[in-house]
């Protein structure tokens, strides 16, 4: 599997056996989904059906029908160090050997107490940690983390800001207001929402309620919006004199995405980790300052917060293996990202983002622009509520040449 510095083009995906799964996709998966892509097809024209997946490695992606795309999501970021890295491979089938599944927080995995060693050495202070298994999971241990240390129920979030979607942090999730409208009367009602990056906004909603400010320090799915200089050093300010702490939400932005390890420095007080850190398996992290994590303190002998899979020990081995080539690729992201946006720039396009998280801003819905894309062999993705944004999120470790023939197709395909 693999090409040189650009994929053929690809026939009308999705392929005849990619048709053949995507019927018996629609016989079994919700509504919630299939409905979704025949409704995007309404809107903007361009056909929605997903090309099917049979094998990644490295950058590139094989459908069934045995087409290669270059992968310029990176698995919705996960994959930062590339699809089946050799390393986590290897990691993960000697896990598999001696260790599946562990019993939690009763009786913990060896693998499992590494990491999150690993995890507090990384945290820009002396930190304490929580593993858990996904993005939402992260964002809800940080929530109930800032309300047990606190002693207050309010947050203050972002329009535009994504955090997940299970309940706790569907309440903060700011991305757009019809996720939150069907269940609103569940979820926490102390949740006020800032336009993005309006401090002021911010100012005026503080007051004895708010325990936390939770921040993403660029805006991902919301359309790769980055805030001015010293936005975060100021929130975090604004947090700290009116005793709130400072959630610094760096699920996508974290571990080197953005050319540095932590895209919000060391302003915040809880850090959430994720994507990245399992290069494709489910794991995430919030790692907090010690004495903001001791407020758990002993919750009466009982774990008031843990999961099945929290620490699961094959997750666990992966990340322990991708933080190491993770470790190696900041300067990288940094460089690669400064070079394909200036070349985009160059070629007329308004580029937004840091390192290898960048967003080429149109006047129009990008979907059409997305489907061209893929039948040229690119993977990418939308971004913003109105779908103006081309998210750009490739692997960190992918090659140059690939994202120079990308700009030249992008160049060709949206004229």
């Amino acid at each position: 599997m693999g090409f040189g510095s650009s994929p053929p083009a690809v026939a009308s995906p999705p392929g005849e056996r990619a048709r053949a799964w995507i019927d018996r996709l629609a016989a079994s998966e919700s509504p919630a989904f299939t409905a979704r892509r025949a409704r995007r097809h309404e809107l903007t024209g361009a056909p929605q059906d997903p090309i099917v997946w049979a094998r990644a490695r490295g950058s590139n992606v094989e459908d069934v029908d045995g087409n290669v795309y270059v992968d310029l999501t990176s698995g919705f970021g996960a994959c930062a160090i590339g699809h089946a890295h050799p390393d986590v491979v290897a990691a993960v089938q000697r896990q598999s050997e001696r260790l599946i599944h562990a019993l939690g927080d009763v009786h913990p995995s060896d693998v499992k107490i590494a990491l999150l060693e690993r995890l507090c050495a990384l945290a820009p202070w002396d930190a304490r940690a929580i593993l858990s298994t996904n993005g939402s999971d992260a964002v809800e241990s940080a929530l109930k983390t800032a309300a047990i240390a606190t002693g207050r129920p309010g947050v203050i979030a972002f329009e535009g800001g994504y955090h997940g979607l299970s309940f706790g942090a569907l309440a903060v999730c700011g991305y757009r207001e019809g996720f939150r409208a069907p269940f609103a009367a569940q979820l926490n009602p102390h949740v006020r929402f800032a336009p993005w990056p309006d401090l002021d906004a911010v100012r005026e909603q503080l007051d004895p309620s708010i325990g936390a400010i939770l921040v993403e320090p660029i805006q991902g799915r919301g359309g790769i919006r980055v805030p001015p200089p010293g936005f975060l050093a100021e929130l975090g300010e604004l947090a700290h004199a009116h005793g709130a702490l400072l959630i610094a939400d760096e699920i996508l932005t974290g571990l080197g995405r953005c050319g540095t390890r932590w895209a919000s420095g060391d302003v915040a007080d809880i850090l959430c980790v994720g994507k990245a850190l399992g290069a494709g398996l489910p794991i995430s992290a919030c790692l907090a300052r010690a004495e903001v994590m001791r407020a758990w303190g002993d919750p009466g002998g009982e774990a008031i917060h843990t999961g099945t899979f929290f620490g699961n020990p094959l997750a666990c081995a992966a990340a322990l293996a991708s933080l190491d080539v993770l470790d190696g690729l900041h300067d990288r992201a940094a460089r690669l990202g400064d070079d394909l946006a200036t070349r985009l720039r160059e070629l007329g396009f308004r580029v937004d983002g840091r390192g290898l998280l960048l967003g080429v801003r149109f006047d129009e819905n990008v979907l059409p622009l997305v489907h061209r894309l893929l039948c040229r062999g690119y993977l990418t993705l939308p971004a913003g509520h109105d779908a103006h944004t081309l998210e750009l999120l490739p692997a960190l470790t992918i090659e140059p040449a690939l994202l120079e023939a990308f700009a030249a197709t992008l160049h060709e395909v949206a004229r």
